[in-house]
């Protein structure tokens, strides 16, 4: 499977999670709910973006620059971990709300980005058998992980 196929496919994951959280964000009425789903949500990205850009985003980085959006992707991903962050030390469930529900409309917007212009990129600057071989790549390290 290629490594595109496995981003998107995760992706999809997590516009559910992303649903999940804005239909119950603001139902939750204590600071640990809160807390609790910006963890599960930064711990879950974070090893999402990591995959990204190891496997992913090194392999195009030249083409991204080229285009101008070599920086902006990386920024991207520590802008969205700094407010899930903020939103678990957040002081009111108001506030950890707030963040956390900016986190999830700054995901769902870089998702897109990523699936307009990097994926669509990846398809037509790397050759079928390296996003194969990258798709290898995730496989191993999610199997290593599950160990």
């Amino acid at each position: 499977m290629k490594i595109t196929q496995i981003l998107l496919a995760e992706h999809v994951v997590f516009h559910n999670l992303f649903d999940h959280i804005e239909k119950s964000a603001p139902r939750q009425k204590t600071h640990a709910e809160i807390r609790s789903l910006a963890a599960t949500l930064e711990t879950l990205l974070r090893a999402h973006s990591q995959t990204e850009d190891e496997l992913f985003i090194g392999p195009l980085e030249h083409c991204l620059e080229q285009i101008g959006h070599r920086d902006i992707f990386h920024q991207e991903h520590d802008e969205i971990d700094a407010t899930l962050l903020a939103a678990q030390k957040a002081k009111t469930v108001k506030t950890a709300r707030k963040f956390l529900l900016s986190a999830v409309a700054a995901s769902r917007k870089h998702f897109d980005k990523e699936e307009r212009i990097v994926f669509p990129l990846a398809e037509r600057m790397l050759n079928a058998k390296t996003l194969s071989e990258l798709g290898a790549e995730w496989m191993r390290r999610r199997e290593a992980a599950l160990k």
